[in-house]
Parts: C-alpha cells; structure tokens; sequence
C-alpha cells in the first residue's frame, strides 16, 4: 500500500476503509472519455489539485474497501492482484505488499466474511485470488464470493482462448467458482441490514453499486458508475470501457440525480484521495465537492 493512503470512513455505525494498490495514476483525459481533452478538464477548476495534473491529464487509482458492519467484514472489490498477465503494461507481473497491508490495517485475509464484485473487469476481481505453489487459489477462503448472476451470464461466454482479455477469468474467477466459494445474487441484493446493491448496466451488463446506510447516514461505493469526478459536469460522454456506453451514460444521469444535494456520501472507486464528497448542483449540470 503507498504510504498515507489507507483512509477510514464512519457512516453512522458503520465503517468503510480504503486500501489503495495503485496510487494516482495518470493518463490522458481521451483514454477514459471519446472526448476528453485538457481543455475539457481545465473548464472545471473544482477538479484541481486532486483529480487532474496541472497539465490537465485526469489521475485516477485502483483501490478496493473494506466494510465493517457489526461483525461483518465485506471486501468490496479485489483489485488488480500480483503476478498477473494483463492488457496494459502497468497491471502486469505487479508485486506489492496488498495482503500484508490488508493484515495491517486488521483484515487479514481469513477474517473477511464476504467479498463483492461490483462487476467482472480485470482490475475488480484480482485478488480473489493469489499465488500459491504455481497454482491460484482462493485469498479469502471463509469468504462467499457474491457476483452478480446477470454479469456472470455475460463473462461465462466470452471465449476462453488464453488471451490476456481472458485471463482474469482463468486466474482470478474461475478459482474460486471451483473452491465452491461463489453465490450468485440479483442486482438488488441485500448483503445485511446496512448494505444493499443497486443495479448499475452500462459499463457492464450486470455491474452493481453499494449502498450503505446507518443510523440515518447514507454512502454510496460506485464501483465503475463513474471513473473520475469529471463525470458529474459532463455524465453524458461516452466512455472508451463501458460496454454499452449509451445506457451507461443514462444510469450515470440517472444516480446524479438520485443522490446530488448530499443526499449520500459519495466514495468513488477510482477517485483519487480524498476519494470520497459529496454531488452538488454546478450551473448546468453537478460538480464533486469533498466538503
């Protein structure tokens, strides 16, 4: 974990926290958004210093949470994983110290009761599972792995040729589908009393947000509803990773305005610290506001 950027969140008696495995990384606007630019960014001052470089390129992380709710311990997300072949350079044969972080900051691995997906991409799924003796197996094994069963019905066909498109599936899913670990639930889901999911398609067929709700507080973890705050001022461009971009845009529109006015505390997956604020109306459309 980078030094610094395990973060602890109280929504009423509940308590989410934040361990981050790749901090801050930077890269063109146009990667994320069809039309991204830095002078599209540069329109919205709200997102400098944290989200944007002073060049105007956005900087995101890949980090996952923790939530503890009584005696719950929920992993939302796995992240990306170590000794993995992937797409991108960056993410691939990664070596870092995520288990004995998690260890650190009082999960280890065989406490976490459960451990949600909120959708199937590489960079969600990865520490499902680690190395061991060459063969992957399980990292949380008194875990229920929870997957949506709609998003499974999408990646159980995509073909399993060997590509690194496909790998995430052989070394990080198909593992714990065998150890039995995996329960298959709706979109709605209630996890407990306080965590429940909401179907959020676009990015992904099946893919879920978390919404957590205690003594009259509310979060959201947004899984990929959303990769940067840029989005709240322009939900309606498309994206380069949803995979029916068009209705990602709508679900998008649609959660902004179900949550805008600190309705719920927002905690974005990939928003950089201090990751989680609160929507706000911006003239036309919203802005991010960590205060």
């Amino acid at each position: 974990m980078v030094a610094g950027t395990m973060r602890t969140w109280k929504v009423g008696d509940v308590e989410v926290t934040r361990l981050v495995e790749v901090n801050a990384h930077t890269d063109p606007l146009s990667v994320l958004l069809k039309e991204g630019s830095p002078e599209l960014m540069k329109k919205y001052p709200w997102l400098f210093p944290h989200f944007a470089t002073p060049e105007g390129d956005m900087k995101i992380s890949f980090q996952c949470f923790v939530v503890k709710a009584g005696r719950r311990r929920i992993m939302i997300d796995t992240c990306i994983g170590n000794d993995r072949r992937r797409v991108y350079d960056i993410f691939t044969n990664m070596h870092t110290t995520f288990l004995e972080d998690l260890a650190r900051a009082g999960f280890p691995p065989e406490t976490i009761d459960t451990v949600l997906c909120t959708h199937m991409h590489f960079d969600h799924v990865g520490w499902n599972t680690h190395l061991v003796n060459g063969k992957w197996v399980p990292t949380f094994p008194n875990a229920r792995y929870l997957f949506s069963r709609k998003e499974w019905n999408h990646w159980k066909k995509h073909p399993r040729d060997g590509s690194v498109e496909a790998q995430h599936l052989e070394d990080s899913i198909q593992p714990v589908l065998d150890a039995g670990l995996v329960e298959f639930v709706k979109t709605d889901y209630r996890i407990c009393k306080e965590i429940r999911l909401e179907p959020s398609p676009g990015h992904t067929p099946g893919h879920v947000h978390v919404h957590i709700a205690s003594r009259g507080k509310k979060a959201v973890i947004t899984g990929d509803l959303m990769h940067h705050p840029v989005q709240f001022a322009v939900p309606d461009l498309l994206t380069n990773f949803c995979m029916d971009a068009k209705k990602a845009c709508r679900t998008r529109r649609a959660f902004i305005r179900k949550y805008e006015n600190r309705k719920a505390l927002i905690i974005g997956t990939h928003f950089c610290d201090p990751t989680a604020g609160w929507i706000l109306r911006d003239k036309t459309n919203w802005r991010f506001s960590i205060t």
